[in-house]
């Protein structure tokens, strides 16, 4: 759980959001400037909830709030309006370093309208072990769990341990 926005930025480098060095440029910013910090670290957590709503929807087979797609599409024309088209192959969009605080948080919305508009919507699933949301990326699509090593181990060790107490219970 991010509390403040030292963890965000964190984050953002662990993400793949943020370079190091960009990184150290936003901490120094934020200790310049400690409400601009909070500020941006708020609107992340209501990003994060806005995604949270969108996504989880999705995958429980609803539709997202017209409100929560509101404040993502106002998010990513901020996002775009500090982005760089790239030539590449394909092109490429690339994120300004200029030191604004909301930094961190754009690719990430940036990401999930990409998400949102080229999908793959039915493979957005919950993990049946925990509350985190994955894209299901499995040839047959039968991912139940967020990771194989964290809930999808629980589980399996869950219904052995079931199956050899039914076995001994004979």
């Amino acid at each position: 759980m991010l509390t403040g926005y030292a963890e965000l930025v964190a984050w953002g480098v662990y993400a793949g959001a943020l370079t190091e060095p960009e990184a150290a440029r936003l901490r120094r910013r934020s200790r310049d400037d400690p409400d601009g910090a909070r500020t941006a670290f708020t609107r992340a957590r209501d990003i994060r909830d806005d995604l949270d709503e969108i996504f989880r929807s999705l995958a429980g087979g609803g539709e997202p709030r017209p409100a929560a797609l509101a404040r993502l599409r106002d998010g990513e024309s901020d996002a775009l309006g500090h982005a760089r088209l790239e030539r590449g192959s394909p092109f490429t969009w690339s994120w300004r370093d200029d030191h604004t605080l909301d930094r961190p948080l754009r690719p990430v919305v940036h990401a999930a309208v990409g998400l949102l508009t080229a999908g793959p919507l039915d493979r957005i699933k919950g993990c049946g072990g925990c509350s985190f949301l994955f894209v299901d990326e499995s040839k047959n699509r039968s991912r139940r769990w967020c990771s194989m090593e964290d809930c999808g181990t629980s589980e399996k060790i869950r219904r052995y341990v079931a199956a050899r107490r039914s076995r001994s219970a004979r």
